[in-house]
């Protein structure tokens, strides 16, 4: 065998924390897993190879930390004394300086740090006239949601209501998948951790046509499913399924858990997962919704009762502090370490390397899980309403450090670009990139038109339409439900949702008309196509580009 340094006889061992007896012994790799836990009996058959590793070990200059705690919790930079502080200090200037470059009109901002309030600052105008932000202003928080309803499960958990592995069939038994071998396994924890199959953003689409959340849920049946629990594809009405089974085994609607459960035992005053609350609320801030032109404007009001638990909470940063504080201390007085645990460990695979240095994403329960280019375990989410609103929180726990960042504005990358600079500030002590430059051209996305006809001129040369009356009528689809087609002084208006909710028709080409569309996941500027297929006399068939199902453009046969 050739010579080796020290260094590289170090590489084959690994410290581990023995469970029972709560010290480090050195352990060695079995070739596979690469570590074994010591124990009394196999550390009496160690070799004298691995005592000498033992000596070198001992050795070698270690921190405090990391004499400590075991490898995989320990990060090759330490923070020293004042550069928590230091971040701290920063933040008036790096949130002044991304509020200037994005425009958004209203920022706010708080940080925790070893159980306590360190910062809560409120910046620009809440929507209203003059009306500053501050530090109590209630923001809606978006899919920040989901890890506050992550917690509200945790609670029950705590309390022996349920299970992160209760079946759902036991929960919610009206609620299925369209594979009933799946739907007779799935679990709390697969729908929290978005590894049921249901495609990505399943059931948005109903909401924006105005439909309800038990019809909504219920239509999910409809829907073709990816490889249960080894795919992953972020679902709203997934989870908002999940939660709903946990509070009928509650005996109480979401709301009222989460308010018994969470918010009034904490002391969350401002929070609430209801919108009539929010808009109950003084100080509230006005969303503003990004337009072509790149300035922000209040166009809509989002209404998310229908994904309450995934998207319908709203909260002050002073209140959102007062629940990262209870995360960071692996859930205090109120939620059971063990219950909680789950929910920010990673359960799904959420983010593939595209390159050999790129850092995977993982989600648990409700939390996106990673670690940091320092080494450093870290939580978070983020949130967003086109309609305008931009959130996210991001906490380290061997830090005891926590940021929320809540904006009225539409995402374009600001809570995570002052987040990721502090949290940079933080642990190394320096931001180590424009954050905002990167962040801002991922959102953009966004805000492209859908529709393969968005922008396109009409056709000089098109096609003569059918006679009107022969494509009036109503149509069904099963996840959609009904559609129905009205001819008023020679005109055609598609009526869709519960509501009716009316798209003019305008023709384009032949048997295919056009309407636009503006929801909450259509950009300003979407154009759908509406084509018709002839039958006896009738159209027999409505197709509609931007009502798909999975990408497939949705097919309406005439009722």
């Amino acid at each position: 065998m050739p010579n080796r340094t020290d260094s590289e006889k170090i590489s084959d061992y690994e410290l581990s924390e023995s469970r029972s007896s709560g010290f480090c012994r050195v352990a060695e790799g079995d070739g596979r897993n690469g570590l074994l836990l010591s124990s009394p009996k196999r550390e009496s058959r160690m070799s004298n190879r691995t005592r000498l590793v033992a000596i070198i070990l001992a050795a070698l200059p270690l921190t405090a930390a990391a004499e400590d705690l075991p490898p995989s919790r320990t990060s090759a930079l330490p923070v020293p004394p004042g550069q928590i502080d230091k971040a701290v200090k920063a933040l008036d200037g790096i949130i002044a300086g991304i509020k200037e470059r994005s425009g958004v009109p209203g920022i706010a901002v708080a940080v925790v740090h070893d159980g306590e309030t360190v910062y809560a600052k409120g910046f620009g105008l809440r929507g209203e006239g003059d009306a500053p932000v501050t530090a109590e202003t209630v923001f809606q928080i978006a899919s920040v949601s989901k890890s506050i309803a992550a917690t509200v499960v945790a609670h029950q958990v705590s309390e022996g209501v349920v299970s992160w592995d209760s079946r759902m069939q036991d929960l919610l038994p009206w609620f299925r998948l369209s594979d009933p071998a799946i739907t007779a396994q799935l679990t709390v924890g697969d729908l929290f951790s978005h590894r049921s199959g249901l495609p990505d953003h399943a059931g948005d689409d109903l909401e924006d046509l105005g439909f309800g959340r038990e019809i909504i849920l219920e239509r999910l049946a409809q829907l073709p499913l990816a490889p249960f629990r080894t795919s992953y594809a972020y679902t709203n009405f997934g989870l908002t399924a999940a939660a709903e089974g946990v509070a009928q085994a509650s005996g109480m609607a979401w709301s009222d858990l989460v308010s018994q459960s969470l918010l009034e035992p904490l002391g969350m005053t401002t929070a609430s997962a209801r919108f009539d609350d929010f808009m109950a609320r003084d100080n509230r801030a006005v969303p503003q919704a990004l337009q072509p032109s790149g300035s922000f404007a209040p166009l809509f009001q989002r209404d998310p009762d229908a994904q309450s638990p995934a998207g319908g909470m709203s909260a002050s940063v002073e209140d959102m502090a007062k629940w990262m504080k209870m995360v960071l201390a692996e859930g205090g007085d109120l939620i059971d370490a063990d219950a909680l645990m789950p929910a920010i460990s990673p359960q799904a695979f959420s983010g593939r390397p595209h390159v050999a240095d790129e850092r995977p994403g993982f989600y648990g329960y409700g939390f996106n899980t990673g670690v940091s280019s320092s080494g450093r375990v870290m939580l978070g989410h983020s949130g967003a309403f086109i309609m305008g609103t931009a959130t996210a929180f991001t906490l380290i726990p061997s830090l005891d450090l926590g940021i929320v960042t809540l904006t009225n504005a539409s995402p374009v990358g600001v809570p995570e670009s002052i987040n990721a600079s502090f949290a940079d500030i933080a642990q190394t002590g320096a931001i180590e990139r424009d954050w905002f430059s990167g962040y801002n051209p991922l959102f953009m996305s966004f805000y492209e038109p859908l529709g393969h006809t968005a922008g396109m001129p009409f056709p000089e040369a098109a096609a003569p339409a059918p006679a009107l009356e022969t494509l009036t009528g109503t149509y069904a689809n099963a996840y959609f439900g009904t559609v129905e087609i009205r001819e008023t002084a020679g005109r055609l208006t598609l009526y869709a949702g519960p509501e009716n909710m009316a798209f003019p028709l305008e023709h384009w080409d032949g048997s295919t008309f056009v309407f636009d569309i503006e929801t909450e996941n259509a950009a300003i500027s979407s154009r759908s196509t509406a084509t018709f297929t002839d039958g006896d006399g009738e159209a027999e068939m409505l197709e509609i580009e931007l009502f798909s199902v999975d990408g497939v453009p949705g097919r309406f046969e005439r009722m």
